[in-house]
Protein backbone atom coordinates (compact mmCIF):
# COMPACT_ATOMS: atom_id res chain seq x y z
CA UNK A 1 0.00 0.00 0.00
CA UNK A 2 1.42 3.54 -0.97
CA UNK A 3 2.00 5.70 2.13
CA UNK A 4 1.01 8.62 2.94
CA UNK A 5 2.97 11.80 4.03
CA UNK A 6 1.17 13.45 7.04
CA UNK A 7 2.49 17.08 7.60
CA UNK A 8 2.28 18.35 10.93
CA UNK A 9 4.42 19.79 13.32
CA UNK A 10 1.67 18.68 15.71
CA UNK A 11 3.07 14.99 17.42
CA UNK A 12 -1.06 15.39 18.91
CA UNK A 13 -2.98 15.30 15.40
CA UNK A 14 -0.40 12.91 14.24
CA UNK A 15 -0.72 10.38 16.71
CA UNK A 16 -4.71 10.65 16.49
CA UNK A 17 -4.23 10.39 13.33
CA UNK A 18 -2.19 7.43 13.20
CA UNK A 19 -5.07 5.88 15.71
CA UNK A 20 -7.36 6.22 13.40
CA UNK A 21 -6.04 5.42 10.05
CA UNK A 22 -4.38 1.94 11.61
CA UNK A 23 -8.02 0.23 11.35
CA UNK A 24 -8.57 1.32 7.89
CA UNK A 25 -5.24 -0.37 7.31
CA UNK A 26 -3.76 3.06 6.31
CA UNK A 27 -0.16 3.98 6.68
CA UNK A 28 0.43 7.29 7.30
CA UNK A 29 4.46 8.81 8.07
CA UNK A 30 4.89 11.56 9.96
CA UNK A 31 6.93 14.51 8.15
CA UNK A 32 7.08 16.59 11.07
CA UNK A 33 7.44 20.12 8.63
CA UNK A 34 5.76 22.67 8.53
CA UNK A 35 4.79 25.55 6.29
CA UNK A 36 3.38 29.18 5.89
CA UNK A 37 -0.32 28.90 5.99
CA UNK A 38 -2.42 31.76 4.60
CA UNK A 39 -4.55 33.46 6.85
CA UNK A 40 -8.73 32.74 6.14
CA UNK A 41 -12.01 32.16 7.79
CA UNK A 42 -12.14 28.61 6.83
CA UNK A 43 -10.09 25.75 8.02
CA UNK A 44 -10.92 24.25 4.38
CA UNK A 45 -9.13 27.03 2.44
CA UNK A 46 -6.34 26.63 5.04
CA UNK A 47 -5.51 22.75 4.55
CA UNK A 48 -6.10 22.90 0.79
CA UNK A 49 -3.26 25.71 0.10
CA UNK A 50 -1.13 24.29 3.02
CA UNK A 51 -1.71 20.66 1.74
CA UNK A 52 -0.22 22.35 -2.21
CA UNK A 53 2.53 23.58 -0.85
CA UNK A 54 3.26 20.56 1.43
CA UNK A 55 3.76 18.73 -1.81
CA UNK A 56 5.66 21.06 -4.03
CA UNK A 57 7.89 20.62 -1.39
CA UNK A 58 7.42 16.48 -0.53
CA UNK A 59 6.86 15.36 -4.02
CA UNK A 60 4.64 12.72 -2.29
CA UNK A 61 1.29 11.77 -1.64
CA UNK A 62 0.20 14.19 1.54
CA UNK A 63 -2.34 14.96 3.82
CA UNK A 64 -2.12 18.41 6.33
CA UNK A 65 -5.04 19.19 8.81
CA UNK A 66 -6.25 22.45 9.98
CA UNK A 67 -8.50 22.85 12.99
CA UNK A 68 -10.23 25.40 14.89
CA UNK A 69 -12.62 26.07 17.16
CA UNK A 70 -15.75 28.43 16.40
CA UNK A 71 -17.21 30.22 19.35
CA UNK A 72 -21.10 31.63 18.13
CA UNK A 73 -20.72 34.33 20.39
CA UNK A 74 -17.75 35.64 18.93
CA UNK A 75 -18.64 35.49 15.46
CA UNK A 76 -16.71 32.05 15.16
CA UNK A 77 -13.78 33.57 16.59
CA UNK A 78 -11.24 32.32 16.52
CA UNK A 79 -11.88 29.55 13.99
CA UNK A 80 -9.41 29.11 11.61
CA UNK A 81 -7.22 31.46 13.84
CA UNK A 82 -7.29 29.19 16.87
CA UNK A 83 -3.39 28.18 16.54
CA UNK A 84 -2.88 31.93 16.39
CA UNK A 85 -5.45 32.95 19.38
CA UNK A 86 -4.05 30.51 21.54
CA UNK A 87 -0.51 30.97 21.66
CA UNK A 88 -1.54 35.28 22.09
CA UNK A 89 -4.53 34.48 24.56
CA UNK A 90 -4.79 30.86 25.36
CA UNK A 91 -7.38 29.24 27.27
CA UNK A 92 -7.57 32.21 30.01
CA UNK A 93 -8.27 34.17 27.20
CA UNK A 94 -10.86 33.07 25.62
CA UNK A 95 -12.67 32.33 28.83
CA UNK A 96 -12.09 36.01 29.79
CA UNK A 97 -13.35 37.07 26.47
CA UNK A 98 -16.83 35.03 27.52
CA UNK A 99 -17.15 35.96 31.20
CA UNK A 100 -20.42 37.96 30.72
CA UNK A 101 -21.69 35.70 28.07
CA UNK A 102 -24.52 33.41 28.60
CA UNK A 103 -24.07 31.92 24.74
CA UNK A 104 -21.13 29.22 25.27
CA UNK A 105 -22.20 27.32 21.86
CA UNK A 106 -19.12 26.76 20.09
CA UNK A 107 -18.14 24.07 17.56
CA UNK A 108 -14.69 22.21 16.59
CA UNK A 109 -13.71 22.12 12.94
CA UNK A 110 -11.60 19.95 11.47
CA UNK A 111 -10.48 19.63 7.97
CA UNK A 112 -7.83 17.34 6.21
CA UNK A 113 -6.75 17.87 2.78
CA UNK A 114 -5.11 14.94 0.55
CA UNK A 115 -3.56 15.80 -2.93
CA UNK A 116 -1.57 13.95 -5.05
CA UNK A 117 0.05 16.54 -6.94
CA UNK A 118 -2.85 16.33 -9.86
CA UNK A 119 -6.16 17.09 -7.73
CA UNK A 120 -6.67 17.83 -3.49
CA UNK A 121 -9.92 16.35 -1.61
CA UNK A 122 -11.37 18.36 1.57
CA UNK A 123 -12.28 16.00 4.12
CA UNK A 124 -14.34 18.01 7.17
CA UNK A 125 -15.71 16.42 10.52
CA UNK A 126 -17.48 18.87 13.03
CA UNK A 127 -18.23 18.50 16.59
CA UNK A 128 -20.94 20.82 18.58
CA UNK A 129 -20.50 21.76 22.12
CA UNK A 130 -19.79 24.35 24.54
CA UNK A 131 -17.34 26.46 26.31
CA UNK A 132 -17.17 25.87 29.73
CA UNK A 133 -16.78 28.23 32.83
CA UNK A 134 -13.02 27.44 33.79
CA UNK A 135 -10.27 25.59 32.21
CA UNK A 136 -10.98 21.52 32.96
CA UNK A 137 -8.96 18.54 32.80
CA UNK A 138 -5.12 17.86 32.56
CA UNK A 139 -4.61 16.00 28.75
CA UNK A 140 -5.54 17.22 25.35
CA UNK A 141 -4.15 20.08 23.83
CA UNK A 142 -4.76 23.60 23.21
CA UNK A 143 -8.65 24.70 23.86
CA UNK A 144 -9.94 21.19 25.16
CA UNK A 145 -9.55 21.71 28.43
CA UNK A 146 -12.29 24.23 28.01
CA UNK A 147 -14.35 22.57 24.98
CA UNK A 148 -17.19 19.99 26.47
CA UNK A 149 -18.86 18.64 23.25
CA UNK A 150 -22.66 17.89 23.50
CA UNK A 151 -23.35 14.51 24.99
CA UNK A 152 -21.08 14.68 27.87
CA UNK A 153 -20.70 16.78 30.77
CA UNK A 154 -16.54 16.65 30.64
CA UNK A 155 -14.25 18.70 28.21
CA UNK A 156 -12.23 16.77 25.73
CA UNK A 157 -8.93 17.47 28.08
CA UNK A 158 -11.14 15.60 30.89
CA UNK A 159 -12.61 12.66 28.78
CA UNK A 160 -9.62 11.63 26.26
CA UNK A 161 -11.57 8.40 25.55
CA UNK A 162 -14.45 10.71 24.15
CA UNK A 163 -12.71 12.82 22.34
CA UNK A 164 -10.30 9.64 20.39
CA UNK A 165 -13.87 8.61 19.71
CA UNK A 166 -16.18 11.67 19.01
CA UNK A 167 -13.39 14.40 17.80
CA UNK A 168 -14.30 16.58 14.75
CA UNK A 169 -10.33 15.21 13.85
CA UNK A 170 -11.87 11.67 13.87
CA UNK A 171 -14.83 12.36 11.96
CA UNK A 172 -12.28 13.88 8.86
CA UNK A 173 -9.87 11.16 8.80
CA UNK A 174 -12.95 8.57 8.99
CA UNK A 175 -13.96 10.60 6.01
CA UNK A 176 -10.64 10.79 4.39
CA UNK A 177 -10.15 6.92 5.04
CA UNK A 178 -13.00 5.87 3.61
CA UNK A 179 -12.31 7.79 0.23
CA UNK A 180 -8.69 6.89 0.19
CA UNK A 181 -9.26 3.04 -0.09
CA UNK A 182 -11.90 3.98 -3.03
CA UNK A 183 -8.75 6.18 -4.30
CA UNK A 184 -6.27 3.11 -4.22
CA UNK A 185 -8.54 0.80 -6.05
CA UNK A 186 -8.94 3.30 -8.80
CA UNK A 187 -5.59 4.29 -8.79
CA UNK A 188 -3.80 1.39 -8.17
CA UNK A 189 -5.77 -1.47 -8.61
Amino acid sequence: MKRILFATSNEHKFREAESVLKAYSIKIVHANVSFPEIRADECSTVARSTATTAFEQLREHVIVEDSGLFVEALNGFPGAYSAWAYKKIGSKGLLELLKNEGNRKAEFVSAIAFTDGKKTEIFEGRIEGEITQKERGKNGFAFDVVFAPVGSVKTFAEDTEYKQKKSHRRKSFEKFAEWYLNYLKKHEG
